[in-house]
């Protein structure tokens, strides 16, 4: 289980573009990182929205937004195109920092159990220490509670 003040862990995963990124290229730099369930979503739609709508205000104060999901490269795509996302959105179908994190978890909906990706955002500090944890967050509201932390 992650807590604050732990080390983050590591991840190599694809962009939308296909390129390689890892958390590690982004030391020295403040990283909000957050985990959502699917693309094109309603939820997911308005989190990454309010994301993309506070992002010059994260870019202003030199944080960087990463969204991660188990959808495809190609979703991705499709996805930041069509909501004009300025940020990175990796996918992590192997569930490799997905699970890393401890966000694939147990999930309830009408009764049935099943296994999936808890709508969940950390903030790491530069030199890539868990800052923050804030697990179950509300989608409108999730990019201006960690703008308020900040």
């Amino acid at each position: 289980m992650l807590e604050v003040g732990m080390k983050a862990p590591e991840f190599t995963l694809k962009d939308k573009n296909g390129q390689l990124v890892s958390l590690s290229d982004f030391a020295g730099k403040k990283v909000v990182l957050y985990f959502y369930p699917k693309d094109n979503t309603p939820g997911c739609t308005r989190q990454a929205c309010a994301f993309a709508g506070a992002y010059s205000e994260f870019a202003n104060r030199g944080v960087e937004v990463i969204g991660i999901s188990k959808d495809s490269v190609a979703s991705h795509v499709k996805f930041a195109e069509k909501y004009n996302l300025p940020f990175i959105l990796l996918s992590d179908p192997e569930l490799e920092a997905i699970k890393a994190y401890g966000v694939w978890q147990e999930k309830k909906l009408y009764g049935k159990v099943s296994m999936g990706v808890v709508r969940t955002t950390f903030i790491i500090d530069e030199q890539g220490m868990i800052e923050n944890i804030m697990p179950k967050v509300k989608p409108d509201t999730n990019a201006a509670d960690i703008l308020a932390l900040l």
